[in-house]
């Protein structure tokens, strides 16, 4: 009877370590690392240690341009809901881009307009602002003068007015810039203004686009003085 019973107690023993093996075994395979999709394929099956973080530089994350939120100028009610409406209608359409582009644009016009140049004005301005740059133009060397003037510093450009007409965006920016101007005769003798004193000009310069268009440029389409 005692023997007995120490044989079934060894032969429990035994099957409690086989049973304690396979489980033990079991766990240690589920606590592998599976590799994933992304991971590198000649490391399967081992885990590799993680890759050092860089240390991050608050302080110049805070200072850099994509950190930097931009800020419009000021604008009116009226003026934000128009260009929302142009934007709702283009959705390339960006208003600091814009406000960028202008300020290239009227120191192009400007400077083009100065040096007689009619076919860089064709491609900047509408039909009616075209006619009439090219006619002041054609007055000027009828006089037998010529323009030397300098765009020292676009000191603002604020955009005053916005709208969308149907597919017309129309959006006006007040310009004020320091301009020296100087007019000279045919033999470059000057006759008026100098390039020694800029005078603060305020300019207000309308320009139009149609959103529907392929075209992404904008043109001058009017002109008047502050």
């Amino acid at each position: 009877m005692t023997v007995e019973i120490v044989i079934l107690a060894m032969i429990a023993a035994f099957l409690g370590l086989r049973l304690y093996s396979v489980l033990g075994r079991r766990a240690e395979h589920e606590e592998e690392v599976v590799p994933g999709r992304f991971d590198n394929k000649t490391n399967a099956g081992t885990s590799a240690a993680p890759a050092p973080r860089q240390p991050v530089d608050r302080q110049q994350q805070q200072n850099s341009p994509a950190a930097r939120p931009r800020e419009m100028p000021t604008v009116t009610a009226s003026v934000e809901r128009g260009l929302r409406a142009i934007a709702a209608a283009d959705r390339h359409f960006d208003a600091f881009a814009f406000v960028e582009g202008s300020r290239s644009a009227y120191r192009m016009i400007l400077e083009a307009f100065w040096r007689g140049d009619k076919e860089e004005l064709q491609q900047l301005c509408d039909r009616d602002v075209y006619a009439s740059f090219a006619g002041a133009i054609d007055a000027r060397v009828a006089a037998g003068e010529s323009l030397d003037n300098r765009l020292i510093r676009i000191e603002e450009s604020v955009v005053s007015a916005a709208d969308l007409d149907g597919q017309t965006a129309r959006i006006t920016v007040r310009f004020r810039a320091d301009i020296a101007a100087v007019t000279r005769d045919a033999e470059g003798h000057v006759v008026a203004g100098s390039l020694d004193d800029a005078i603060e000009t305020i300019d207000i310069w309308t320009f139009s686009r149609n959103v529907a268009s392929s075209d992404p440029d904008w043109l001058l389409d009017e002109t008047d003085e502050g």
